[in-house]
């Protein structure tokens, strides 16, 4: 058991969501963008979002017709954000064919959910039906195969990935996994066959923006400068009182060994009084008289 957990740890791919819940949405979607084909012309694109119920607000969905043969040799070069290379084949083979389009915006992570990854674009679908019978409902997706280039999808809205994050593609095939592949030109995922396609980056990632938002931000950093400086100065204050202390300090120590070098005075009682009182004259007063010898 453990060897076989192992293993399924191992696998390069994981199961994205439930597979019934997208092959059920792959069929409703089949089925109203079909409504919009009346009468349709071969190689023009019908938007159908207009076709959606209002439970479907956000996923565009559109339909384009075309003979097999036609896409073999031509290819389609632009339906939306899929390019689709000459050379591509479908089985079991049909006379004309259906590509119906799906962008599934904001239900992206409801009907493929991607455990530790956050989606960067929204989740991109390209199924191909037949197409003789355009009032059939519940049709089997043929099988898309890009033989020699492969079908290149470009992304109109893609989310810019945090710093240091590697942004990957991401194709979901029809039996519910998902493969990874790399970014080019920061928005393109190549593929060989049909699918579901997007852009993630591990969650682990991308950072939690706090409560408030970049205003919260913004005046979190503003506070933080002030009280910042201000400790900056309240201790470049404290700096300058030291110093001017140490410097006083130093002044009077000075002082007081200049008056211990000195020479002390005699002290006398005068009274009740003490006072300092020279012990030896130097010169003796002589009297200024006229007689003195």
């Amino acid at each position: 058991m453990r060897l076989l957990l192992l293993l399924f740890l191992l696998l390069p791919h994981v199961r994205a969501g439930s597979t019934s819940e997208a092959k059920s949405l792959d069929a409703i979607l089949q089925e109203y963008a079909y409504r919009a084909l009346v009468r349709p012309k071969t190689g023009t694109i019908y938007n159908a979002t207009s076709q959606l119920p209002s439970n479907f607000t956000g996923v565009k969905i559109g339909a384009l017709r075309l003979r097999s043969g036609s896409l073999r040799k031509r290819g389609v070069r632009s339906y939306n954000e899929f390019e689709i290379p000459k050379g591509v084949i479908e089985k079991p083979y049909v006379k004309r064919l259906v590509l119906v389009y799906q962008n599934l915006g904001n239900l992206s992570n409801k009907y493929y959910p991607l455990p530790n990854y956050t989606y960067l674009a929204p989740v991109l679908g390209l199924l191909a039906y037949n197409g003789s019978n355009l009032s059939a409902t519940n049709l089997p997706t043929l099988s898309v195969n890009a033989s020699a280039d492969p079908i290149r999808v470009k992304f109109s809205d893609v989310k810019d990935p945090p710093l240091g994050a590697v942004a990957r593609c991401v194709c979901f095939d029809l039996q519910g996994s998902s493969n990874f592949s790399n970014v080019t030109g920061g928005n393109t995922c190549s593929t060989s066959t049909q699918g579901h396609f997007s852009i993630v980056v591990e969650s682990a990632l991308v950072p939690s923006p706090p409560s408030g938002g970049k205003s919260s931000n913004k005046v979190g950093v503003i506070v933080g400068s002030l009280l910042g400086g201000l400790v900056l100065l309240v201790l470049l204050c404290l700096l300058v009182l030291c110093l001017l202390k140490y410097k006083q300090n130093k002044k009077i120590q000075r002082m007081e060994r200049a008056s211990e070098a000195g020479e002390a005075l005699h002290m006398a009682t005068v009274a009740d009084t003490k006072a300092p009182a020279a012990t030896v004259t130097r010169t003796q007063p002589t009297l200024e008289h006229e007689y003195a010898p």
